[in-house]
């Protein structure tokens, strides 16, 4: 592949080849290379994207520290993979869309409105994926962490899947926008809404710019750091750690600022280094 084309064969406007594979399988623990894992398939994009979901953190630290987040993949990838770090939505979907077209999958990058059950119109701030594997069109998300997915689902119409107790479903609206919502007991909650209008670089870096420096974003003003696990969903916002479960039963407490590192280190298996862990801190002590 040429570094400067996409697995298309049209220019690289996503940067990557800045995307070192077998970096990204090791991180992902996947060992074996690149060039010896089986061509596309949706047992490999399952495969790909549990070992994402489940090994990434969504999380604002770098936001909480006081510095710019870009969606530059350069910048992604030595964030991510090179300091073993999370990042928000579009980090890690964007990471994963070039690792899936790296490895020869066909990817369509998309927007979506997030909802978490409401009905008010929000930005498109949202990032999710149209993946194609043998003529059949996945929804694939890496990045919305909380009730997101573990799994990708066929992006069809009514769509429904349990993924290790955890149920989703999609239904295609009139406007020409998607849901993808999660099952509550049986009642549907709105996730977010999304539209198959393929996006530009551009468009991220504006939805970038909102989330990561505008007051009203919900990720400038509070550390938020999410880990999806097949048994459980973590969250720490600022100083409260809460673990929500398949049945939406939670278990809620409050720890002392000084704990945080600790906590996101053995729970979130995100690695500050000293300075971090201690500007972080500070920052968290001063809120409380």
């Amino acid at each position: 592949m040429s570094p400067d084309r996409g697995h298309s064969g049209t220019p690289d406007e996503w940067g990557i080849a800045a995307v070192d594979v077998d970096a990204c399988l090791r991180r992902l623990g996947i060992t074996d290379p690149a060039d010896k894992m089986a061509a596309p398939s949706a047992e490999l994009l399952k495969l790909l994207h549990r070992a994402h979901v489940t090994t990434y953190c969504h999380e604002n630290v770098e936001v909480v520290l006081g510095r710019a987040v870009t969606v530059d993949l350069a910048d992604i990838r030595r964030r991510l993979v090179d300091h073993r770090r999370g990042g928000n939505c579009l980090e890690l979907n964007l990471l994963f869309a070039a690792l899936l077209e790296r490895l020869g999958f066909t990817v369509t990058r998309l927007a979506g409105r997030v909802r978490m059950g409401s009905t008010v119109p929000r930005p498109l701030t949202h990032v999710a994926l149209r993946v194609d594997v043998d003529g059949r069109p996945w929804l694939a998300d890496v990045g919305f962490s909380g009730p997101g997915l573990l799994d990708p689902l066929p992006l069809e119409d009514g769509a429904t899947a349990v993924q290790d107790s955890w149920g989703y479903g999609l239904r295609r609206e009139g406007d020409g926008y998607w849901c993808l919502f999660s099952d509550r007991g049986g009642v549907p909650f709105d996730l977010y809404a999304f539209s198959l209008a393929p996006q530009h670089a551009v468009d991220y870096v504006v939805a970038n710019h909102y989330i990561t420096t505008h007051p009203r974003s919900p990720f400038t003003g509070q550390l938020i750091v999410q880990r999806s696990l097949p048994e459980e969903r973590l969250l720490l916002r600022d100083t409260t750690w809460t673990r929500t479960f398949p049945d939406s039963s939670e278990r809620v407490e409050q720890i002392p600022a000084h704990q945080a590192p600790e906590l996101l280190r053995e729970q979130f298996d995100l690695h500050l280094t000293n300075s971090d862990a201690q500007a972080l801190s500070a920052r968290l002590g001063s809120r409380v």
